[in-house]
């Protein structure tokens, strides 16, 4: 087909409550007409933006829809974890400390999302040890503030894992891991969780069986409308299932974390009779400290596991270290938008980020913002290798190498009901480079299908 004569396919988007939308893609000629085609076919049935270019040579190579606006879920986290490793250092560490004066033990939050169990119960072991009259134990979450969930969450995001509470005290990702097994026959389902402790209750009205013609899904649910920490565990589970482990979140991690405390310290014959909040006095003195890892690997934790609370807490802490006061999404947010702005080069006037970790149906961005922020990434040669490596990768021990991708992209997925994202960097065998974003709103059902699309796409740029 001639050149001059050829026009882009066009693609029909279809809204619930307006009229078809008609977009034209430009960019490459063959893409154009090869994306198309591969979006055509699918028959997909919702909103959508496009862009990539070639870092090699600066060329768009596609673009379709890209200066408009879309929920860009988890791809907010290229903003978090470009903005903590540019305003915080990669040497950047999180500091857990034990203070004491006049019989009180502080234990004093530094905002680190990684504090594990052991790590935590290493501090009471060194406590454990010292000669030490302790009456009262004081916890400081004062580095950042108490609101625990960030603007424009869904009022009920629930006990899940990925909605956990946000505090500068934090441990074991404020959950609790239930290590779920069948019981005899007739009997609830055998449940061990990690931590053990009487902070929150279990009530067990599972059934094992092996009987699927009336099967109930197993649940596990927290009273979360209540604000408590009563667990009900119900529905049934085979008698020949394997064990499985799910996790659900906290209310109050602060409390949570120090009655876990208080409970390791009785362990190891320190008994301490009453808990409260509160800030370390002047006249403590610092005892003993946690340090956490470096920041890259944080960082890292945030864009594989796709971490939310550790998403959040690096806006707060963001915000306390500009500040040198309460952390807080106001402070931090301020300082991110400053450095997207004055820094990266992309007008913060035309986005809103309202959250770190893009749980928020507040936040909306488009491609050309993540390709302007891949592509300064890249330019910038002090922290490209850093951040790219943070990335979640399709390489064979990486976690999109499930997927249907070329061996070498490196880049960020995002997910809420109704939005798929993908945005990042592919590696061509031709030693081409390709920044591309790729957003999907407005889509009912399992997001399977659009992955799927997203994948196609991908592989069709890695061609070039």
């Amino acid at each position: 087909m001639n050149k001059l004569k050829y026009t882009s396919i066009i693609v029909f988007f279809i809204s619930c409550t307006q009229s078809p939308i008609i977009y034209t893609s430009v960019g490459k000629l063959s893409l154009k007409k090869k994306i198309s085609s591969i979006i055509n076919e699918s028959k997909i049935n919702t909103n959508i933006g496009i862009k990539a270019i070639s870092l090699t040579s600066g060329k768009t190579l596609f673009d379709l829809n890209s200066n408009s606006l879309f929920n860009p879920a988890s791809n907010n986290k290229l903003y978090t974890g470009l903005s903590a490793l540019s305003l915080l250092d990669s040497n950047y560490t999180f500091n857990t400390n034990l203070y004491y004066d006049d019989n009180k033990l502080y234990l004093q939050g530094g905002g680190d999302p990684d504090l594990s169990l052991r790590s935590l119960d290493s501090l009471a072991t060194i406590i454990s040890k010292m000669d030490l009259e302790i009456e009262q134990l004081i916890l400081d979450d004062t580095r950042m503030d108490s609101t625990t969930y960030g603007q424009g969450w869904m009022w009920d995001e629930g006990e899940w894992w990925y909605s956990a509470q946000v505090s500068a005290l934090s441990v074991n990702d404020n959950c609790v891991d239930f290590i779920i097994s069948p019981g005899l026959l007739g009997k609830p389902a055998k449940i061990k969780t990690i931590p053990q402790s009487n902070y929150f209750k279990i009530i067990n009205n599972s059934i094992t069986t092996n009987d699927i013609s009336n099967f109930m899904k197993f649940e596990i649910n927290r009273d979360w409308k209540n604000n408590t920490n009563s667990f009900t565990v119900s529905g049934n589970i085979l008698s020949i299932s394997d064990n499985d482990t799910l996790f659900r979140n906290i209310h109050d991690p602060t409390q949570f974390t120090g009655h876990l405390f208080q409970q390791m310290l009785f362990e190891k014959g320190k008994k301490i009779n009453s808990i409260n909040k509160g800030p370390v006095t002047e006249n403590a003195k610092l005892i003993t400290s946690h340090k956490s890892k470096k920041l890259i690997p944080i960082i890292e934790n945030l864009m594989v596991k796709s971490d939310n609370l550790t998403a959040e807490l690096l806006i707060k802490t963001i915000g306390f270290e500009a500040n040198k006061k309460e952390g807080n999404w106001k402070n931090g947010l301020e300082e991110v938008r400053k450095f997207i702005n004055d820094s990266v080069g992309i007008d913060t006037a035309t986005f809103s980020i309202q959250d770190g970790s893009g749980v928020s149906r507040y936040n909306y961005g488009s491609p050309s913002q993540y390709i302007d922020l891949l592509k300064w990434v890249y330019n910038n040669k002090a922290i490209r290798d850093q951040f790219i490596n943070t990335l979640p990768n399709s390489t064979p021990k990486g976690v999109l190498n499930k997927r249907s991708l070329p061996n070498k992209v490196y880049a960020k997925t995002g997910s809420l009901s109704g939005v798929t994202t993908f945005s990042g960097y592919i590696f061509t065998n031709s030693g081409e480079i390709v920044a591309f974003s790729i957003l999907m709103n407005g889509f009912k059902g399992d997001s399977l299908p659009y992955k799927n699309l997203q994948d196609k796409i991908v592989s069709a740029l890695s061609m070039i």
